[in-house]
């Protein structure tokens, strides 16, 4: 399996605070069968987002992991209105791998009324923002037919692995279930922090897809499009999203399918 949302590197945020930690939060998601993890810091006003030192920490474990497990880097790119114009100056210095996919995390309370427009302007720029989690955003958990606009603009959207097994609750658990049933779900990653608190949680995920959704769905949110992510390749065709597209007048191929080649 592929992770494209995870707080791997060592002494930057709230993930592990050294070396040994970082290793065995890795440990823990090649157990789980994970081959490739995108290693993404927050960039906030809480932690300083700086490359080189993502870098060279990535760097850092990859020698002690050898050829076990295979790191990239990203970002944990929170929506600020500072990090909007970095965004603006230099979009490789947030993005998966330097290619075009971009995570990015909404504020727990209240999220940008002209939220749309920076999506097109992202969109337009040739980014594809992946909205991180929604089923643990405060607001969107109140309002999730809202996260409709954003996926006609091209974005994509990630649910947390634990998320489906419960969790961070009751509520995120149904809101992921519902996405899921809806296809608004593009990506599972386990958001992982740490071992002993935020574990990472993508076998039991998948488990729980396979058994709930089939193995097709488990296989593309898990495997196949986050792959696609790392690489920074055009993803597969998509089941259409329901709800979506429904109070538009249909075209011949829909926007989502003509972003992803279908």
């Amino acid at each position: 399996m592929f992770e494209i949302h995870y707080h791997l590197l060592f002494g930057l945020d709230d993930g592990p605070k050294t070396m040994e930690e970082s290793l065995a939060l890795a440990e823990a998601s090649i157990a789980e069968g994970v081959t490739h993890i995108v290693c993404t810091p927050h960039s906030n006003d809480k932690y300083r987002f700086d490359p080189q030192v993502n870098r060279e920490r990535m760097g850092m474990l990859q020698e002690r992991l050898k050829d076990r497990l295979t790191l990239g880097l990203g970002c944990d790119f929170h929506l600020s209105y500072d990090n909007i114009e970095s965004l603006q100056k230099d979009p490789k210095r947030y993005t998966i791998n330097g290619t075009r996919y971009l995570l990015v995390e909404f504020p727990e309370f209240g999220i940008l009324s002209n939220m749309q427009d920076w999506f097109y302007q992202m969109t337009a720029a040739g980014l594809v923002p992946i909205i991180t989690h929604p089923e643990r955003n405060p607001v969107l958990l109140q309002d999730p037919g809202r996260m409709a606009e954003w996926i006609r603009l091209g974005c994509l959207v990630q649910v947390t692995a634990a998320s489906l097994v419960g969790r961070f609750g009751q509520r995120s658990q149904a809101m992921a279930r519902s996405l899921l049933k809806k296809n608004w779900v593009h990506f599972i990653a386990s958001d992982a922090h740490s071992v002993d608190g935020r574990a990472p949680a993508m076998k039991r995920a998948y488990e729980v897809l396979q058994s709930e959704f089939g193995q097709e769905t488990a296989e593309r949110l898990c495997i196949t499009n986050t792959r696609a992510v790392y690489f920074g390749e055009f993803l597969p065709e998509q089941p259409e999203p329901e709800g979506v597209y429904s109070s538009l007048q249909p075209p011949k191929k829909s926007f989502f399918r003509r972003l992803f080649g279908g």
